[in-house]
């Protein structure tokens, strides 16, 4: 039995339908899928200033993912640095951290294996920052207010010293104090002390002894002559 004209076309239009959906089906399924490009990787510092290296998968198929990561030297094979595993990743991002102590300027090389999908490395090769992380075990510099106290610690000692010199003022100044006590004593040792600078408290007492002979002596005299006078008058 012969198909109809209108049977054939009809058969066509629904095989050419049929081969459209399935791939579009089949596009979507590919643009769904695991690729290289669904990774990313950078180097920063974590909160305690050590260098960290982070893998991140937007797959949204959630495909298991084996990040490696390696340290590529130049003439030698790469050192491989350990591997993390993403279980199940989402269009949100799923992020593995290695903590990795880098320097700048490094190269490293991450290998991603998704299944029989992903075999190979993201590119390009990542380079680390030219600064490196600033640790707490690296020393600071040191700033102006750091040094302060170095420059002071040299002037510090000239001040003490002044101090040290105007103790003894104090005690010297405490001693003359004591003069105004003995202005009450009396004041003939003022009087001695003049009478032995103009030498006369060595004299006086021969002075008046002789002046008492004089006077004693006179009289004697006087007294010798008024008698003779008055025998001869008698």
């Amino acid at each position: 039995m012969s198909i109809s004209h209108r049977a054939a076309r009809s058969a066509r239009i629904l095989g050419v339908a049929t081969a459209t959906a399935a791939l579009a089906i089949g596009a979507a399924g590919n643009a769904a899928a695991c690729n290289i490009r669904d990774f990313s990787a950078v180097a920063s510092c974590d909160d305690n200033g050590k260098g960290v290296i982070s893998v991140t998968d937007i797959d949204p198929s959630g495909v298991k993912a084996e990040i490696e990561l390696f340290l590529k030297s130049d003439g030698a094979e790469d050192k491989s640095l350990g591997t993390k595993v993403i279980e199940h990743s989402t269009s949100k991002g799923v992020t593995v951290t290695f903590e990795e102590d880098w320097t700048p300027g490094a190269t490293y090389r991450i290998h991603v294996k998704a299944s029989n999908l992903v075999d190979e490395d993201i590119k390009p090769n990542l380079t680390t920052p030219s600064e490196a992380c600033k640790g707490e075990d690296t020393p600071a510099t040191p700033t102006p207010s750091e040094s302060t106290p170095e420059s002071d610690e040299p002037s510090a000692t000239p001040s003490e010293e002044p101090a040290d010199e105007a103790t003894p003022s104090k005690e010297e100044s405490t001693e003359p104090a004591a003069a105004p006590a003995d202005d009450n004593q009396p004041s003939p040792a003022v009087g001695d002390s003049n009478l032995a600078e103009t030498g006369a408290d060595s004299n006086t007492g021969v002075i008046a002894a002789i002046a008492a002979a004089l006077v004693v002596a006179g009289g004697a005299v006087v007294f010798a002559l008024r008698r003779r006078g008055s025998s001869q008058a008698g």
